[in-house]
C-alpha cells in the first residue's frame, strides 16, 4: 500500500481526500528538518509540502523509496529538484491553485494605495480625524502596467479593466493578437512603458534577467507619484532604491507583499510614508490553500496509483529507451529554442519546426516539445520542461507547427525551427556532429557551422573586408576573448551573418563599439549552456 506524508499543513479538505483515496496510508508530520526529515522520507512513497520545509540533497540521501513530491502551491525553490531527479523523484506543483488570490491581493495593495488605507486606519486608532490629510486618488482612467503577462500578470489586466484603467502589458511570450483580445495594449520593452504608467506591477520569476529590474535608472525615467507593486516575488524591485525615491518625493507610494530576503522584518521601506506592506499574503485564502492542498493531493494520487505525470517541474513522462535514441536532438531542440528567444525577445506569434531525414521517422513531438522548453526557459512565472511547454505557448495565443520530410538534406538528419514575431521571422536549423555535438548549421537564409553552447554574439552585417578584424580589435581591446567564430553570407558584398563563442560576457561599452561599426546592422548577446549540459529534466 502506498503511504503519503504530508510536511506541512493542509487545508482539511486536502486531507480528507488523501483519507478517502482507495489502498492510501497517509500520515501528517510537520516541522519536520535535517535527520527527521531525511529518515520521514525514507518511509513513503509520495509527500505533499507547501514552502515550510526544506528538501535538500541531504534530505533525499540515500533515499531508495520516495517516488514523487508534490509542492501544494507553485514555487519550489524550498525542493532540491537536481537532488530530486538523480534520486528519480518526481516532482510537482499546483501551478493554478493561487492565481486569483495572488491577483485580487495585487488589487488591493493597488487600493491601498490610491485611498491611504493603511495609514487613515492608523490616525484613528491615535484618536484622530483627519480627512483632508489623507486625500486619496482614483484608480479609474489611470494606467496601470503589467510585466509579466502569465496567469495571474492577466488576471490583473481584467481585473483593472473592470476599474476602468488603461493597461499597458509587456510579455516577450504573449502575441499582439492575443494581448489586444485581453484589452491590453502590449509594448515591446519595459523601457518603453516606464514613461507612460500611473502603476507599476510585476508578475515574472525571479532570474538574472529580472533581478533588480526596477531600480534607480529605471524610477527616473517614470513620472513623478507612479506607484509600484510587487505581489510576485522579492528581488525583482531594488528596495532601496525605492526608499531613496520615496524619500525624495519621486514616487507616490509602494506596496510589496514579497522581500529579497525572507522571513522579513526590517526593510528600508518600513514607516516611511506611502507605504503598504504585508507578509507575503498573495495565495494566503482560504479558497486558494484549500484549492492547492486539493490539487496536490489529485496529482500525488493519480501518480501513485495510476503512473500519470502532470505538472511536473523536473521530468518527462518518456521512458529510457526513447530518451536514449533521441538524446542529441533533444540537446539541439533545445538550444535551438534558447537562442531564438534570444535573438527576438518580444512580439511572439508562431513558431513552426521542420525535421528532415533519420531524425523525421522519431517521437518528434518530444522534440517539439523541448525546442518549446528551450523558447520560454526563465521567462515565464512558473517552471517549464516538456510536460507543459506547449501548452503554455498556446496559451498565450502563439501557434506551434511541425513538419517531418524523411528525404535527407544536407545531413542525414536535421531540425529546423522558424519563429514569427510581430517584427520579422527568425529560423535556425541544427544538426549533431558525431554522436552528441549540436552545431548550428544555418541561420536564416545564412549557411555556417557555429558550436551551440556558451555565450554567443550573433551579429548582421555587410560582407566588407576587415569587419571581422574590426570586430576582434574591439573585443580585444576590452578583454574579452573569442573562443570560435564562424560566418555565412548569401553572396560576396551582400548580406552576412556572424557567430562568435566568447569565453567572457561583454561589457556595454564593448557591445556598443561594436554596434557603432559602420557595416553592422545588429549585435546580440545570447546565453546558452556549457556543451554537455541539459536542464535537470532531459537528464
Amino acid at each position: 500500500m502506498p503511504r503519503v506524508i504530508a510536511l506541512d499543513t493542509l487545508a482539511q479538505e486536502g486531507l480528507d481526500m488523501l483519507a478517502a483515496a482507495p489502498g492510501i496510508d497517509y500520515e501528517v508530520r510537520t516541522g519536520l528538518k535535517g535527520d527527521a526529515l531525511r529518515e520521514a522520507l525514507t518511509q513513503f512513497d509520495g509527500a505533499i509540502c507547501r514552502s515550510g520545509v526544506k528538501i535538500t540533497p541531504e534530505s533525499l540521501e540515500g533515499n531508495r523509496r520516495l517516488k514523487a513530491i508534490v509542492r501544494a502551491g507553485v514555487g519550489t525553490d524550498n525542493i532540491d529538484k537536481e537532488a530530486a531527479t538523480r534520486a528519480g523523484i518526481v516532482v510537482m506543483n499546483t501551478p493554478g491553485g493561487n492565481t486569483l488570490s495572488t491577483a485580487e491581493h495585487t488589487i488591493a495593495l493597488m487600493l491601498a494605495l490610491s485611498r491611504n488605507i493603511a495609514p487613515a486606519y492608523q490616525s484613528l486608532l491615535a484618536g484622530k480625524w483627519e480627512r483632508n490629510k489623507y486625500m486619496g486618488t482614483q484608480v479609474a482612467g489611470k494606467t496601470l502596467g503589467i510585466v509579466g503577462l502569465g496567469r495571474i500578470g492577466v488576471a490583473v489586466a481584467k481585473r483593472a479593466r473592470a476599474l476602468e484603467m488603461k493597461v499597458l502589458g509587456f510579455d516577450p511570450f504573449l502575441s499582439r493578437d492575443r494581448a489586444q483580445e485581453l484589452g491590453i495594449e502590449p509594448v515591446e520593452t519595459v523601457e518603453a512603458m516606464l514613461p507612460r504608467v500611473d502603476y507599476l506591477t510585476v508578475h515574472t520569476p525571479l532570474t538574472d534577467e529580472t533581478r533588480g529590474l526596477i531600480g534607480r535608472v529605471q524610477i527616473g525615467k517614470m513620472k513623478p507619484g507612479v506607484r509600484l507593486i510587487n505581489a510576485a516575488r522579492g528581488g525583482i524591485y531594488d528596495e532601496a532604491a525605492l526608499a531613496d525615491a520615496l524619500k525624495a518625493g519621486r514616487l507616490g507610494g509602494v506596496a510589496l507583499d514579497v522581500y529579497a530576503t525572507e522571513p522579513c522584518i526590517d526593510s528600508p521601506l518600513f514607516g516611511l510614508p506611502g507605504v503598504v506592506c504585508t507578509p507575503h499574503l498573495g495565495a494566503s485564502t482560504e479558497e486558494a490553500q484549500t484549492q492547492v492542498a486539493v490539487e496536490a493531493v489529485e496529482l500525488l494520487v493519480a501518480y501513485l496509483t495510476t503512473g500519470a505525470i502532470r505538472h511536473a517541474v523536473n521530468v518527462a513522462s518518456l521512458d529510457s529507451k526513447t530518451l536514449a535514441s533521441l538524446r542529441g536532438y533533444l540537446d539541439v531542440a533545445y538550444r535551438l529554442g534558447m537562442l531564438l528567444a534570444g535573438m527576438e525577445p518580444t512580439g511572439l506569434r508562431a513558431c513552426r519546426l521542420l525535421y528532415r531525414g533519420e531524425i523525421a521517422e522519431k517521437e518528434t513531438k518530444v522534440l517539439t516539445a523541448v525546442f518549446a522548453a528551450g523558447l520560454l526557459q526563465g521567462k515565464l512565472d512558473q517552471e517549464v520542461n516538456l510536460v507543459n511547454a506547449e501548452l503554455l505557448l498556446r496559451q498565450r495565443g502563439i501557434k506551434l507547427t511541425e513538419e517531418s520530410r524523411t528525404e535527407m538534406g544536407s545531413f542525414r538528419s536535421s531540425m529546423t525551427a522558424e519563429i514569427t514575431t510581430d517584427q520579422a521571422m527568425h529560423k535556425a536549423a541544427g544538426t549533431i556532429f558525431g554522436q552528441h555535438m549540436p552545431r548550428l548549421v544555418a541561420l536564416d537564409d545564412f549557411r555556417l557551422e557555429a558550436y551551440l553552447d556558451g555565450l554567443l554574439l550573433v551579429f548582421r552585417h555587410r560582407d566588407v573586408p576587415g569587419i571581422i578584424g574590426a570586430v576582434g580589435t574591439i573585443f580585444g581591446r576590452h578583454g574579452v576573448n573569442i573562443a570560435q567564430m564562424a560566418v555565412g553570407r548569401a553572396a560576396p558584398g551582400g548580406e552576412a551573418v556572424g557567430v562568435l563563442n566568447l569565453d567572457s560576457e561583454p561589457s556595454a561599452e564593448a557591445l556598443a563599439e561594436v554596434r557603432q561599426l559602420p557595416a553592422i546592422t545588429s549585435a546580440t548577446v545570447v546565453h546558452l549552456p556549457p556543451a554537455g549540459q541539459l536542464p535537470a529534466w532531459l537528464q
